[in-house]
């Protein structure tokens, strides 16, 4: 409890000071572009290394082996594809929000409405995410075992995200992401060094204790195989193509991941842009090596059974293992502290990651809906920033109610439905209109639309919702798609609903696109870009 106060307290301090120094718009949205290339990466680290990364991640190894390691590499491979394509280009297209790009060559109102509602849709998915992550991590550290508690410590997560949103904006939810990428990259260290140590620093020793552990006791070297999780016999094909759907929806996903482009517009020029990202992989490569360490320790030394014990998703495991080490090595004083310690850096986790998610969202909704559709262009910087508060606030209610119905669910696949949806709407969008010449505002909408609906439609209609023992719905069954990730299919509907458009759209604007070209290419006039 003392740890976890005083995290707390040393982040709301932060936030704070924070507010003191946010007058402006571009303060509020982009923290006055005065971030360092080093401090944007940290952030970006802090930022993607979510409670589904700590948590999620580790209980899938835990529970699934060789095929929950998958996530790990589809994280990480999919950094590659934000750093080839978006990030020095969105970077330089100068302005707050995704929509801001897409905006610039097309007519402004529907592109913004429908990247509005894109931006929000995959920020209340994600931060559901982070919201079941906060419910099993503090029920198990404080001990909480009764639905009710689960329910009112959801709820003061999300309190607290929107107090960080409301009064920190941008440069207080950046040095949140920046404490916190240090504290969680040093907890994560410190338990894969004590773990490997246990084991001799033999990774073999470990992993085949872990199969002998926690693998089926049929065949316990299943648990090191492909097949476990997805491609079961039971599962046939469709275990297979729900496998390759997953991926593409990962390594596709973070390009279009609102959270995480709006980062991109917070540091001076684009050489900080592309170095931010590089420190960003950096951070977030040697991070999913630790994960491998800590699922399989987890399944070494605390087994399958004491795991589900904690919580059926698997999403407890990291700080059992934590505790479970501490214990082994230190006694239980020691497993104590190390529990608490993991615990509160899993906390910081969720809170850094939902402010930037409830920052992108309500940045979205002031700035892309409020301002420029209803208003059209007219509002103030200060009416725009008063109601991009007012939307956080109704952002992290949204999120506390779904969190509450979803706490069954594992933290790591409910982000891979985030994944797809903004692979599917968002990032066919960006891509036509950074580098398709012809590309209009009927394909924009189309794009987003398609891909939004479509992902959204298939998620409702699969055993994510009803039909399974782990669906959100257990005593109904309307479920007709048989994928768990609806990327296989959504992704390809979001671009060609994105071509369809723009080949039946006889509109065409060529002096604009050459002049999103030059800027997205050179940062030309980027920097002095107007918001409105």
């Amino acid at each position: 409890m003392i740890l976890f106060l005083a995290f707390v307290a040393a982040t709301l301090a932060i936030t704070f000071w924070a507010s003191r120094q946010t007058k402006t718009a571009a303060d509020y949205y982009a923290g006055g572009r005065s971030f360092s290339g080093v401090q944007n990466g940290l952030a970006i680290g802090g930022d993607y290394m979510s409670a589904a990364s700590f948590l999620g991640i580790a209980g899938i190894i835990a529970l699934s082996g060789y095929d929950g390691f998958l996530y790990s590499i589809g994280f990480l491979v999919a950094w590659l594809v934000a750093l080839l394509l978006v990030a020095e280009l969105m970077r330089n297209s100068g302005k707050f929000t995704m929509a801001d790009v897409l905006a610039f060559r097309m007519s402004p109102r529907p592109v913004r409405t429908a990247a509005g509602v894109s931006t929000i849709v995959v920020s209340i998915f994600y931060l559901l995410a982070q919201m079941v992550g906060a419910g099993a991590l503090v029920g198990l550290l404080l001990g909480i075992t009764s639905e009710a508690g689960k329910v009112w410590t959801i709820v003061g997560v999300g309190a607290l995200m929107i107090v960080y949103v409301v009064f920190g904006g941008m440069k207080g939810t950046t040095w949140v992401q920046i404490v916190k990428a240090v504290l969680l990259m040093s907890g994560a260290a410190l338990v894969t060094l004590l773990v490997l140590g246990k084991f001799g620093f033999n990774l073999s020793a470990l992993l085949g204790q872990a199969a002998a552990t926690s693998g089926p006791k049929a065949n316990p070297e299943s648990f090191l195989s492909p097949g476990l999780k997805y491609g079961t016999e039971a599962q046939g094909l469709a275990g297979k193509i729900d496998l390759i759907s997953l991926g593409l929806a990962l390594v596709l996903g973070t390009a279009g991941l609102p959270h995480i482009l709006i980062r991109f517009y917070t540091v001076p020029t684009a050489k900080d842009a592309r170095k931010s990202v590089l420190w960003g992989i950096g951070i977030i490569g040697v991070f999913y090596l630790l994960t491998l360490v800590l699922g399989f320790g987890a399944a070494a030394l605390v087994g399958k059974t004491a795991i589900t014990e904690g919580d059926p998703a698997g999403n407890t495991a990291a700080p059992l293992l934590a505790q479970r080490i501490g214990e082994e090595i230190f006694g239980s004083v020691g497993g104590t502290i190390l529990l608490a310690l993991i615990g509160a850096v899993a906390f910081a986790t969720i809170l850094a990651v939902v402010a930037g998610l409830t920052l992108a969202s309500s940045s979205s909704f002031a700035h892309d809906l409020y301002a420029h559709v209803f208003k059209r262009g007219q509002a103030s910087e200060r009416q725009e920033v008063a109601v991009a508060r007012v939307s956080a606030l109704v952002i992290g209610a949204v999120a506390i109610g779904l969190g509450i119905l979803a706490q069954k669910q594992n933290v790591a696949f409910l982000v891979a439905l985030a994944f797809a949806v903004a692979a599917s709407g968002n990032l066919p969008a960006i891509l036509y209109s950074l580098f398709w010449r012809r590309f209009n505002t009927a394909g924009a909408v189309a794009a987003i639309y398609g891909g939004l609906v479509s992902a959204l439609l298939l998620v409702i209609f699969s055993p994510v919702v009803s039909g399974a023992p782990t669906s959100l719905f257990k005593t109904v069954d309307f479920h007709w798609f048989p994928l768990s990730n609806p990327g296989i299919v959504s992704i390809p509907i979001g671009f060609l609903c994105g071509w369809l458009g723009t080949i039946l759209s006889k509109e065409h604007n060529e002096a604009k696109y050459a002049e999103i070209e030059v800027r997205s290419l050179t940062g030309v006039g980027a920097e002095k870009a107007d918001p409105h």
